[in-house]
């Protein structure tokens, strides 16, 4: 099967998810600048969610562009993906609307935890279609950006109980780690 619908509809409902995060945010009432300081808290989160999408955009299409066909399992764990990123918009509102409450902070880091899984199970469908000696696996390779984001996601939900900014870093740490150029897939594609 040809990839290009997959990655067409991928990008639409992602551009979808980032719109509806703008949309969400309300003008503040007054003219001037000291009326922003309520919607801080929702700049910040969208500041944080934007970046989040925007890295498994990112990501996502170096991946399907080393892949060369997509099958049915890949189009299934491609919409698990996309499942979850499309809630990122609802989490965002909620922890910024609520001042980064436990509850909220918890919620936004179970949909990335959820999103990192979804991210794993469609490379490892690509991989698995591919095959363990292909362009893709080798520069997937062993993933340690993608487990170590898990983990970080599971220590910041249990963390934000204790106080909810040390969960926030964590998802801000993820973000960096990310943020960081990782060219493994062009590397591997241009050798």
């Amino acid at each position: 099967m040809n990839k290009t619908r997959l990655e067409a509809f991928s990008d639409g409902v992602i551009a979808v998810a980032l719109t509806i995060m703008v949309l969400e945010m309300k003008a503040p009432h007054g003219d001037n600048f000291d009326a922003l300081l309520p919607v801080l808290p929702v700049f910040f989160c969208y500041v944080l969610s934007f970046i989040m999408v925007g890295i498994y955009w990112n990501n996502h299409h170096h991946m399907l562009h080393a892949a060369q066909h997509v099958n049915g399992p890949i189009l299934w764990a491609n919409l698990h993906l996309l499942f979850w990123l499309t809630l990122v918009p609802f989490v965002t509102g909620w922890m910024g609307e609520n001042h980064f409450a436990p509850h909220t902070v918890a919620l936004y880091g179970t949909v990335l935890l959820l999103s990192a899984i979804a991210y794993y199970i469609l490379a490892r469908a690509l991989i698995h279609y591919h095959g363990q000696d292909s362009d893709l696996a080798r520069a997937i390779g062993r993933d340690f950006k993608g487990k170590i984001s898990i983990v970080i996601y599971v220590a910041a939900i249990a963390l934000c109980y204790v106080n909810s900014w040390i969960a926030v870093a964590l998802y801000i740490t993820v973000a960096i780690m990310w943020l960081v150029p990782d060219r493994r897939i062009e590397n591997t594609l241009h050798e």
